[in-house]
């Protein structure tokens, strides 16, 4: 979604404005004040793994712990990733004679709380899944619906730690109304447990779920190919003003490493994800990624910028064509920018200091993140040439 000059630089004056009037500090922002859910959680973007895209229904505890043993030998958990979450297909298609869920016996035998300790052992966090429907979506399950009170337990003695919530067979009613039922039964459950609604984007959550979970789906299912990946970026992007510490947009999660696109489109994708502060949920199976795959992920300086106490999302504040800059503030009143190139040919992309709300006097330090170098005193624009679907990426530091 492009942004007009008059409209952007109306949004840059207004942040700035805030951001001085509380002296630049850590908690800046101005969402700051919105009615966030009570849980305490999400300050920054949640950073881990999810069974899903690379396995979808083909998951047993044998791999959930190989992935946490994974994680950490990889080095991935020393750079911050700590969830590894559960998606669709742990159950049993039927809950118990109590009415409670039940874990798959042939896929889970030693049951959800041992993998949670196992998890929990080596300094990660456990997420599963459910949904605000009668069944989940590969029907192989029962949904949490009418038992929201009795499943938030369950996941609460099993020592889950993050809830994925989706919103298949949802009997015709507004996630509206099926949502807060369980925000409001995570929260009685006794633990701390990060709530990630998955509606979709259906009813435009971004507007009216900061006080019901901790983040919210803005569109639908990613695809591992270039055409899904940057559709979704864009319709994500309009999302961007509601953003912040406590409630984040969620574009769905990272597809790197799983062959459907080149390595500067894994690149881009991860770039972009980490630009607008989204959820940082790879998507592969870590036990067997290549270097290059290893190395995409792993990049601390990118892990930063989404990670960033002032926790406001980036977004494309230029639009040429094919040729974008996507950009947003840090703390210590840095700028996070991505040159991107979407286009089918080799471009020179140039970013005006007023394209990203910087007084053109000012000098600034550009830091290249994905190749770990700085360029020195940099006045009034930066300029870069870009293969066909590459990008840069820089942190500025006004001198």
């Amino acid at each position: 979604m492009a942004v007009s000059r008059a409209s952007h630089t109306h949004t840059w004056i207004l942040f700035f404005i805030s951001y001085l009037l509380v002296g630049g500090s850590y908690g800046a922002s101005p969402f700051r004040d919105r009615n966030l859910l009570a849980n305490g959680l999400g300050s920054t973007p949640p950073i881990g793994w999810n069974s899903w895209n690379h396995f979808q229904c083909d998951i047993k505890e044998t791999l959930i712990r190989e992935t946490a043993d994974a994680m950490v030998s990889s080095g991935l958990a020393a750079v911050g990733y700590q969830f590894i979450n559960l998606d669709d297909c742990w159950g049993e298609l039927d809950r118990d004679s109590q009415g409670n869920l039940v874990p798959k016996i042939t896929t889970f035998p030693s049951g959800i709380k041992n993998l949670s300790d196992y998890v929990h052992s080596k300094g990660l966090k456990l997420g599963i899944y459910s949904d605000a429907g009668t069944q989940t979506c590969s029907k192989k399950m029962p949904g949490s619906l009418g038992h929201e009170e009795q499943d938030a337990k369950t996941f609460s003695s099993w020592g889950v730690d993050y809830l994925k919530y989706d919103n298949c067979f949802d009997t015709g009613t507004s996630p509206k109304e099926r949502y807060p039922v369980m925000s409001k039964a995570l929260l009685n459950s006794g633990r701390s447990i990060f709530f990630s609604m998955c509606e979709w984007g259906r009813e435009d959550p971004a507007t009216w779920a900061a006080s019901i979970g901790n983040s919210w789906r803005t569109t639908g299912d990613i695809e591992d190919n270039w055409n899904s990946m940057t559709s979704i970026a864009d319709q994500n992007d309009k999302w961007a003003s509601y953003a912040g510490p406590g409630g984040w947009n969620d574009p769905d999660m990272l597809e790197v490493g799983n062959g459907g696109m080149t390595t500067e489109e894994y690149r881009s994708h991860f770039s972009i994800w980490a630009l607008a502060k989204a959820p940082l949920l790879i998507g592969c199976d870590v036990r067997s990624m290549d270097k290059t795959t290893l190395e995409l992920l792993s990049n601390k300086e990118v892990i930063e910028v989404n990670q960033d106490k002032l926790g406001v999302q980036g977004k494309k504040v230029k639009k040429e064509g094919d040729l974008e800059v996507w950009s947003g503030p840090l703390t210590n009143k840095r700028i996070a920018m991505v040159l991107w190139n979407r286009g089918s040919s080799q471009s020179n992309i140039t970013a005006n200091w007023s394209d990203i709300g910087l007084e053109s006097s000012t000098v600034v330090d550009a830091r290249d993140v994905w190749k770990h170098s700085t360029q020195s005193s940099i006045q009034g624009q930066l300029s870069a040439q870009l293969d066909s679907h590459a990008c840069k990426m820089y942190i500025l530091t006004p001198r």
